[in-house]
């Protein structure tokens, strides 16, 4: 196995909040919240989107609050 992954060549994923200096994730921020969820409304995890733990635990929590508030939709309109 570890020779199958010599020649591949993987880019480390970095956290984009933390390169921004981003301190706090706002639900009000829809704009930002929507790179971290995907075209039918989940929310992309940790190892896709690179975050750091820190920044991922406050997107989780702003996209939940985000569509309480009716800011994010639950799921796309593709179902009905």
């Amino acid at each position: 196995m570890a020779k199958e992954r010599e020649g591949k060549g993987y880019k480390k994923k970095y956290c984009k909040l933390c390169f921004e200096k981003v301190g706090f994730v706002d639900y009000k921020d829809d704009k930002r919240l929507g790179r971290f969820i995907t075209d039918r409304g989940k929310i992309v995890p940790r190892r896709v989107s690179g975050t750091c733990a820190r920044h991922q635990k406050q997107i989780t929590v702003a996209v939940k609050r985000a569509r309480i508030l009716a800011l994010l939709p639950f799921t796309s309109d593709i179902y009905r």
